[in-house]
């Protein structure tokens, strides 16, 4: 059985504060076990140029890069950094660069003018159709404006991650071309909102991921996350689908590396 995680954080500093030898004692764990490739995301132009550093230190390992709605907060020119972002992103096979992201609108906290996020949003997915990358989408709490936003650029196609929207909202996202991925929210007992959205996925649409450090599935909700964990994310998916664990793997699997572009 081989598992693809799909999005992950492993420049965080949390594993450096939290785990002895940091990330790098995890990763050299998990690659021993059924975890093959992990796509390690970017979240700004600082943390993406480790996600390089990180994914040309293990074969199996690739990274995304891009500028997070949250992190746009920081940034006060606009064209500069998207300037960088694009300079990142060029010679990409070399660098092992499969996705641009992750990219989206986030509306939880309110810390971030929503007019910047949709600038540095729009202007993301306008350069990935440019360069004919995939995208990484992060929508939380902001389902409509994301909605509206990727239906205005149809030659994009892209990966909502982690999947907090309704059963409704994935069938229109699926009919648009785009794929639905499942972290270990999709374990916990109080989501049964995840999981009709889960179900209402055709399964060659589907991805799985840890977004780890973060959103640890039950029964380990509230630890450090990390890829060595995403097997139970599978096992609900698989449950919810009505199949075996190595079947999911499979077709996760095989959906990742169609999305990414990877050859396996």
């Amino acid at each position: 059985m081989k598992l693809f995680d799909s999005h992950a954080h492993y420049y965080d500093e949390r594993f450096e504060q939290e785990v002895d030898g940091g990330a790098d004692a995890v990763l050299s764990s998990v690659f021993l076990g059924h975890v093959a490739k992990i796509v390690n995301v970017g979240t700004c132009n600082e943390n993406s140029a480790r996600c390089i550093e990180q994914a040309a230190r293990y074969e199996g390992m690739y990274a995304a890069v891009g500028i997070h709605p949250s992190d746009c907060r920081f940034y006060t020119d606009v064209e500069r950094e998207l300037a960088i972002l694009e300079q990142t992103l060029s010679d990409r096979a070399s660098k092992k660069i499969v996705a641009l992201g992750e990219i989206g609108l986030d509306y939880h906290y309110e810390n971030t003018d929503r007019a910047k996020q949709a600038a540095f949003f729009e202007a993301q997915l306008e350069m990935a159709e440019r360069l004919d990358l995939p995208v990484i989408i992060h929508d939380r709490e902001a389902h409509g404006d994301c909605m509206d936003t990727v239906r205005r650029h149809r030659g994009v196609r892209g990966v909502f991650h982690s999947f907090s929207g309704s059963a409704e909202m994935a069938k229109e996202l699926v009919k648009l071309g785009w794929y639905i991925s499942f972290s270990g929210v999709v374990t916990f007992k109080n989501a049964a909102k995840v999981k009709e959205a889960a179900a209402a996925v055709p399964l060659d649409r589907l991805m799985i991921e840890t977004d780890c450090p973060y959103l640890a599935p039950h029964p380990h909700r509230g630890e450090i996350n990390h890829s060595g964990l995403i097997h139970l994310t599978c096992e609900a998916l698989a449950d919810i689908h009505s199949m075996k664990i190595e079947e999911m793997a499979e077709i996760t699997y095989g959906n990742s590396c169609n999305f990414f572009g990877i050859n396996d």
